[in-house]
């Protein structure tokens, strides 16, 4: 199963449960894969301690101009939909910062004047914890889009890891095309949110967007016992599950500031695990 945590927004504790939750499957004997797919700010590695066993550079294909062999004949220009190529004149001006790769200026050319060549966006990291195998995905400082270094850091777990193993992802925040890149390759989604105005208007983009997207969705609820039960009030009017809800104790605060796993020792947090765990338990018997 794949399986992302995402939300409408960040800090509404996406790392929190998945940190937790990946944690609390391997300690019940399960094979488990955690990747960090918040590719601008990951951070799910402050909360693990493990042994780097794979660094890797990755890279994405944007085109070159060839002058000497250009037509220009302006058909880069049109062929693009995201305004990369721009025919100046007598010149062919490329913006890396807006080619998404897709190859259609390079295939297209008939003067082969647009070779594409490899730019290096980031890094992957593989670590073995003391029980599962956890990835980090990192933007490199500079780069403008997410997109590929996601795509490819899912390709990655797709290959290395069978459909036994439970696939958990830390999905970026947000509705843009960073979550979205993560919920169409994605067989579930867990949103987290929080009982707050603010926790329901993002719920809310979350919601249409993972609609949009077609991937099935269920909410867990952080922090429950602040704001009101607006967010319960929605979720039932527009049927949509609550797994768990995590309550707003101090104790679980304390333990994330300080870098730990704050289900171990707390009760009702790990009661929580163990609901979201039997609905994944669930969802592997009707695939």
């Amino acid at each position: 199963m794949n399986i992302a945590i995402a939300s409408g927004k960040g800090g509404t504790g996406k790392t929190t449960l998945s940190t937790n939750l990946a944690h609390y499957l391997a300690g019940t004997g399960r094979q488990v894969v955690l990747t960090d797919l918040d590719v601008e700010e990951p951070n799910s590695k402050l909360f693990l301690t493990g042994e780097v066993v794979e660094t890797r550079r990755e890279v994405r294909m944007v085109p070159t101009w060839n002058k000497e062999a250009c037509q220009l004949c302006g058909a880069c220009q049109t062929t693009c939909n995201f305004h990369a190529i721009v025919k100046i004149g007598t010149e062919i001006m490329i913006f890396p910062e807006m080619c998404h790769g897709c190859y259609a200026c390079s295939e297209l050319c008939r003067a082969h004047a647009l070779p594409m060549e490899a730019v290096e966006i980031g890094t992957m990291t593989v670590m073995k914890t003391e029980n599962f195998d956890f990835i980090e995905s990192r933007l490199d400082i500079g780069q403008e889009q997410a997109v590929p270094l996601i795509s490819k850091s899912i390709a990655l777990v797709d290959s290395r890891y069978d459909t036994e193993v439970i696939r958990l992802f830390d999905s970026p925040p947000g509705t843009a095309c960073p979550v979205i890149e993560v919920s169409k390759q994605m067989d579930f989604i867990i949103l987290v949110t929080e009982p707050t105005p603010f926790g329901l208007h993002d719920l809310k983009l979350a919601v249409e967007t993972m609609r949009h997207v077609g991937t099935p969705f269920a909410v867990v609820i952080n922090r429950d016992g602040i704001g009101n039960a607006d967010v319960e009030d929605y979720c039932r009017e527009e049927h949509i599950d609550i797994l768990a809800r995590i309550p707003n104790d101090r104790k679980i605060a304390e333990v994330y500031s300080s870098g730990g796993l704050a289900y171990i020792g707390h009760e009702r947090m790990t009661q929580a695990l163990e609901l979201v765990s039997e609905h994944i338990r669930g969802l592997e018997v009707r695939a």
